[in-house]
């Protein structure tokens, strides 16, 4: 009897730390592993990481996460705190990314995802890297500061999708003045969810996502130069 409660002690912490799983940037980094980032929408910025919107319900984040969580990269999505300024946050962004670059790990290997506000991160970070070489993935991103601003272009391999019902539409604006991008495809998807449409992760957005991010990793970039 007391063999059997042991053991479900044991299981049970081990779902508990499963559960728990934690995705900030790593204390050790491996060159040749793939980095995925995701930035969260501005609902999710403070405690609850399951906030409710009136019209779209709820924001699943860590349905999310564990979605994206994959056994052939490693996963970095932070819950960022209220009333940060998605300016800051690019900055860190940019900064963790170039701290992967700095430690050995390609360009090639990395991929910065976001929606909406965390869309329009993703989009500053990549001005500000200027790297030609980064995957990278906006859900419904394209609007606001990033269409207003026409110093701000995109760079590597980008794939944008957004929802038909959605008033945040197409990155083709965006597209157009970046003339540093390597490649650029562009998903329309309908599910009649509007913004909400990415609240959850449903595989509209979250197959050709996880695509997108598997095409970096099965065909890597080959040197010219070799």
């Amino acid at each position: 009897m007391k063999f059997i409660l042991i053991l479900l002690f044991v299981i049970t912490s081990a779902t508990a730390c499963a559960a728990q799983r934690d995705y900030t940037f790593p204390s050790k980094i491996n060159a040749a592993e793939h980095y995925v980032f995701y930035s969260h929408g501005y609902i999710v910025e403070g405690d609850d990481p399951t906030p409710i919107h009136p019209r779209w319900g709820v924001y699943n984040f860590p349905s999310i996460q564990k979605a994206l969580d994959d056994a052939s990269y490693t996963l970095i999505a932070h819950h960022r705190p209220k009333g940060v300024s998605p300016i800051d946050c690019a900055k860190r962004l940019t900064g963790e990314v170039k701290q992967l670059i700095t430690f050995g790990v390609p360009p090639e290997n990395i991929t910065l995802t976001g929606f909406s506000r965390g869309g329009a991160i993703t989009i500053l970070a990549v001005n500000e890297l200027k790297n030609a070489k980064v995957n990278v993935v906006i859900l419904a991103g394209c609007a606001g500061l990033i269409n207003r601003k026409r110093d701000i272009q995109l760079y590597g391999r980008v794939l944008s999708i957004y929802e038909t019902s959605d008033d945040v539409g197409s990155c083709n604006l965006l597209e157009a003045r970046s003339p540093m991008l390597k490649e650029f495809k562009e998903i329309a998807i309908s599910t009649g969810k509007e913004h909400g449409a990415f609240y959850r992760p449903v595989d509209e957005w979250l197959v050709p996502l996880k695509q997108w991010i598997n095409s970096s990793i099965s065909e890597p970039e080959i040197n010219e130069d070799e």
